[in-house]
This record gives C-alpha cells, structure tokens and sequence, in this order.
C-alpha cells in the first residue's frame, strides 16, 4: 500500500520539476526530460525522474510508522 501511495508525490514532483526544466527548452540531462502528448494534451514528462521520486517517497512512507 506504500507504493501505491508514493505514486501521487512522485507524480507531482515529476510533473512540477519536468514543466520548469522542459520550459526553459533543456532535456535535464539524464532526467530525459521529453514532450509528451496525451489526448491534445501536451506536457514535459521524465520516466527518470518519475522513477527516482517514486522510490524515494516509497522508501520515506515505509519508514513511517504507522
């Protein structure tokens, strides 16, 4: 359940950090900061970066206690 709740801050932290790199127009080196479209809905995105906050904030919940 740590993991499931770890994907919403990952996600947002993603979001935030690929739109202010992607919109200056820098790829974020190896965050590989690309343009994604989805349904006419265009947004910066990072797989990397979604990866790497998704585990850090899974590793952070399950070190809570609960």
């Amino acid at each position: 359940m740590d993991f499931v709740k770890a994907l919403v801050p990952a996600g947002l932290l993603t979001f935030v950090v690929s739109a202010l790199i992607g919109k200056g127009g820098s790829k974020g080196g190896w965050l590989a900061i690309t343009r994604l479209s989805i349904d006419g809905h265009s947004f910066h995105w990072s797989w990397v970066l979604f990866a790497v906050s998704a585990l850090l904030a899974w590793v952070l919940f399950a070190i809570t206690p609960k």
